[in-house]
């Protein structure tokens, strides 16, 4: 029942979701130059940056800035990140990234008229059936929406049903990094829809390439572990554990929520918190996120007669050797 604030989930269950559904339209090409799209965005390294560096953080756009600070619409926060000069090389290396995220939607909004939260509903959420899932919840909605933080860096007061992030909600609460809200369930749904291949419910919402396309390491930079906007799994420490396979993908959000899929077993394993209430300052989340997904994944791989039968130490986590005993 309790919807929380994604942070950026958003990114994964909203924003690129999107983007392979325009993808499969032939509306967005990946590796086309994104000044293709928006003819501002160019001038010396900014010519060769394509839609798959934005959607691997590999573009060269810085990660963040307090965009409240240099304008007062989303069209003077569009015009400030086009204008940022690059800090390093288009596909050099990998800066996670909110304005690069938020430029991803204003390709969208220029290929399609319209803004993701529209895209979203109508592509993906009213015809799955995800009635909780929405951007600026109702006010009717807010008693069932967990707070988030006191104050913030905006002292806002209690931050509840509205964004928790600065930048979504200087954008009006809809924006391509941050703004989703949704709970368990209906993250479940959209879950089972790519382990099913794409379909739901008898409907087809990608196809099978996709979704491989979507969720696959791009190796770009080169040891870089993130997929089309989901990360996967690192070598050592994820927050996803010590357990998911190999072709797994995921993405964490600020807020304490966060999302991990194996499609090798069929399994997906949701975790939504509200870890910043009453402050950002609260630590722990990490080894909350790791221990979680290792209790979880555990208890799921000895019922489907999967066993654990070695642990060797590798750096600060541990490798695990499983066989099944079926």
């Amino acid at each position: 029942e309790t919807i929380y604030d994604l942070a950026s989930v958003t990114k994964v269950a909203a924003t690129t979701v999107v983007v392979m559904k325009l993808y499969e339209m032939k509306k967005i090409r990946l590796d086309i130059q994104v000044k293709s799209y928006l003819p501002d965005f160019s001038g010396g390294m900014k010519d060769s940056v394509t839609v798959r560096h934005l959607l691997t953080h590999s573009s060269g756009i810085r990660g963040w800035d307090k965009l409240w600070e240099h304008g007062t619409s989303r069209e003077d926060a569009i015009d400030y990140i086009i204008n940022l000069p690059l800090e390093y090389t288009p596909g050099d290396s990998m800066v996670y990234s909110d304005l690069g995220i938020i430029l991803l939607g204003e390709i969208i909004r220029t290929v399609t008229g319209e803004s993701i939260d529209v895209l979203a509903s109508s592509m993906i959420y009213k015809p799955m059936g995800m009635e909780n899932t929405f951007f600026n919840p109702p006010a009717d909605l807010w008693s069932r929406i967990a707070p988030t933080e006191v104050g913030g860096n905006l002292d806002r007061g209690l931050i509840r049903g509205t964004v928790h992030d600065e930048n979504a909600f200087f954008l009006n609460g809809i924006a391509t990094h941050a703004g989703l809200f949704s709970t368990a369930e209906d993250l479940a749904a959209l879950a089972e829809m790519l382990l099913n291949n794409g379909i739901y419910r008898h409907r087809r919402f990608l196809k099978p390439e996709t979704i491989q396309e979507w969720t696959q390491s791009q190796n770009l930079p080169e040891g870089s572990d993130r997929a089309l906007g989901w990360d996967t799994p690192s070598e050592k420490g994820s927050s996803a554990g010590d357990y998911f396979s190999d072709g797994s993908f995921g993405h964490l959000g600020f807020t304490g929520t966060s999302i991990w899929i194996d499609p090798n077993r069929e399994i997906a394993v949701i975790l939504l918190t509200n870890r910043v209430h009453p402050t950002r300052e609260r630590g722990g989340i990490y080894q909350v996120r790791r221990k979680f997904h290792n209790a979880v994944m555990r208890a799921l791989l000895q019922e489907m007669g999967i066993k654990i039968i070695q642990e060797e130490a590798v750096g600060n986590t541990k490798k695990n050797k499983l066989f099944d005993s079926n």
